[in-house]
């Protein structure tokens, strides 16, 4: 596709679209006062935090109930032991690792984890290879009386030039809609954008989806496709489409943020926003999720400018903060003692995890867990009993096999005891393309009335769901 003269390149400037706009507004970036109690900084472990353009608040271990440092108001040093930094640099703070929560799913290979019931839904399957064969990233949301699904979808490779995202929806989980896009190929400053599905969020009588975009630098294109290896992004950002009525949607709208998601927005107990990415994790206190989106995360604070989060980038900060694996993928949880555990893909056969104990502001250094992992992306909620639960692939062995795909359950957010087969069949590739690994692939979760509702993709071709009663989950 071309673009008009004069438009900026991505997707504000996707003039072919064939969508409505439905209440579009600029609204100002939010920044609000950080209140530091004396508790919630101590010294003797390393913190990462935000970093807002307008305001840069200064705080320490030793602040006074109460007292707000701002930008302008430098603390003396002699007043406070603690060297005064700002909320993109590091924290002294502690984090006694002998009282830390030992996180594990306790993985047994022996172990016979039962079937669970489930309905099964297919919502899309490619027909021949002259159809867009690759599916991935999918993301279910309930709005309106009915379900709603998005995904990547490329021609032949895994985010290719000229990935799009398409948009279902059902009103029985099992009929689905023929999937259309909900944005499509868009053309970029030198070939087309990488669009990627990043999530729903729904607040008030709105229904926002997020797509993610980037581009590749000319010299990792070959006839305008990309070339092995994760390298050359360029122009990573974010942006939301909203709806009122489920078929008409806005123009995308800029959130500022430079990051390709791994879950859309996801509130805390405050009302906060979080986004789950690799090594950023934005938050606003925006109930509708369209604006106030600060920067904060576990990558070096003197590399906050510039910085973008995505599949190329975490890699960079991996060689940067010196870990022997590369983090990426997170998905969160919120203990009832007000702890975030942001858990994460590390490419190796245990999850890792960064923890937050004030509202996702600062994350602690990230640490290996007991949780095994099949090296993908998984996902963690709640059910309405009070239960944390897992979606993903635990099997450590074979490496990459990503089955079978099981449900685990947590009482305390911590220690994942019991276990769940949603799906072991065996799945083929039945067409070609570029990291087209692994057979239950990156799946996202919703709780809806009665049921749990899983979303995945299969061999990154075909998009499917499951849905199991709540009440079977014992």
């Amino acid at each position: 596709m071309g673009r008009k003269t004069g438009e900026r390149p991505g997707l504000l400037s996707n003039s072919g679209r064939k969508s409505v706009l439905h209440g579009r507004g600029e609204r100002e970036n939010q920044t609000n006062h950080v209140q530091i109690e004396p508790d919630q900084r101590r010294r003797g472990e390393v913190y990462y935090g935000s970093q807002t353009a307008r305001r840069i608040p200064y705080v320490c271990g030793c602040a006074e109930p109460g007292r707000r440092f701002r930008a302008g108001v430098p603390i003396q040093r002699r007043a406070c032991p603690c060297r005064p930094v700002d909320r993109g640099q590091e924290r002294h703070g502690i984090m006694d690792r002998s009282k830390s929560t030992e996180i594990t799913n306790v993985y047994d290979s022996a172990a016979v984890r039962p079937v669970i019931p489930a309905d099964s839904a297919s919502l899309f399957s490619p027909r021949s290879e002259s159809d867009w064969t690759y599916s991935h990233h999918p993301h279910i949301a309930f709005y309106k009386e009915r379900l709603y699904a998005i995904w990547s979808n490329g021609r032949v490779n895994e985010d290719d030039a000229g990935q799009r995202v398409l948009i279902s929806s059902s009103d029985d989980f099992f009929h689905w809609s023929e999937p259309k896009p909900l944005v499509d190929t868009t053309m970029g400053k030198h070939s087309e954008l990488v669009l990627t599905a990043a999530g729903f969020h729904r607040h008030g009588e709105a229904l926002t989806a997020y797509v993610g975009q980037y581009e590749y630098k000319p010299e990792h294109l070959v006839g305008g496709a990309r070339i092995g290896g994760d390298h050359g992004h360029t122009d990573t950002s974010l942006y939301a489409l909203t709806t009122t009525n489920g078929n008409d949607w806005s123009e995308p709208i800029p959130m500022g943020v430079p990051i390709i998601p791994n879950h859309g927005p996801q509130q805390t107990r405050s009302g906060r926003l979080i986004i789950s990415g690799n090594i950023m994790y934005p938050y606003t206190d925006d109930p509708a999720g369209l604006s106030g989106w600060v920067k904060t995360g576990i990558y070096p604070p003197d590399r906050t400018e510039g910085l973008c989060d995505d599949s190329e980038s975490f890699w960079t900060v991996k060689e940067a903060r010196g870990w022997p694996v590369g983090l990426c993928e997170g998905s969160f949880c919120e203990t009832d003692d007000g702890v975030i555990r942001m858990l994460l893909r590390s490419n190796s056969d245990k999850l890792w995890v960064t923890e937050s104990k004030d509202d996702g502001e600062v994350w602690s250094e990230p640490r290996p867990t007991e949780f095994t992992d099949n090296n993908t992306k998984f996902h963690l909620g709640r059910l309405p009993d009070g239960r944390f639960y897992y979606v993903g692939s635990p099997d450590p062995t074979p490496r990459g096999k990503r089955n079978p795909l099981v449900l685990s359950l947590s009482r305390d957010g911590a220690v994942f005891d019991r276990h769940y087969i949603l799906r072991d069949e065996h799945c083929r590739k039945t067409f070609a393309g570029l990291y087209k690994g692994g057979e239950y692939g990156y799946p996202h979760s919703i709780v809806q009335s009665d049921y749990l509702y899983v979303i995945y993709s299969i061999c990154k071709e075909r998009i499917a769901a499951v849905r199991v009663r709540l009440d079977t989950i014992l």
